[in-house]
């Protein structure tokens, strides 16, 4: 069974820029589709981005577009989440999850990471 580890997460300014990764260990990575999801306190846990085991398609919900990248590396077996012009309303704790498809709903994500959590201060 894969196992996934979140890091990256910071106190950062509102403008600045971060990256997170999510390292796999355990499973076949290339075989997973992976996503970014975010939750905030007494908040559902919402998606921000996935990508196709392959890396050829990337989803992005409308608050990130444009902002985020989704990437990954399947030789490392890691996914990335590079986060440019941060804001205060991205702060949340960051998880990243494996699945067969990428789909906005948390139900068809089989694995989890513990999260990261990243404060944007105004």
């Amino acid at each position: 069974q894969v196992q996934l580890v979140e890091s990256g997460g910071a106190l950062v300014q509102a403008g600045d820029s971060l990256r997170l990764s999510c390292a796999a260990s355990g499973g076949t990575f290339s075989s997973y589709a992976m996503g970014w999801f975010r939750q905030s306190p007494r908040k559902d846990r919402d998606f921000v981005a996935g990508i196709s085991w392959s890396g050829g398609s990337t989803y992005y919900t409308d608050s990130v577009k444009g902002r985020f990248t989704i990437s990954r590396d399947n030789a490392k077996n890691t996914v990335y989440l590079q986060m440019n012009s941060l804001k205060p309303e991205d702060t949340a704790v960051y998880f990243c999850a494996a699945g067969r498809y990428v789909v906005v709903g948390t139900d068809q994500w089989h694995t989890w990471g513990q999260g990261t959590q990243v404060t944007v201060s105004s």
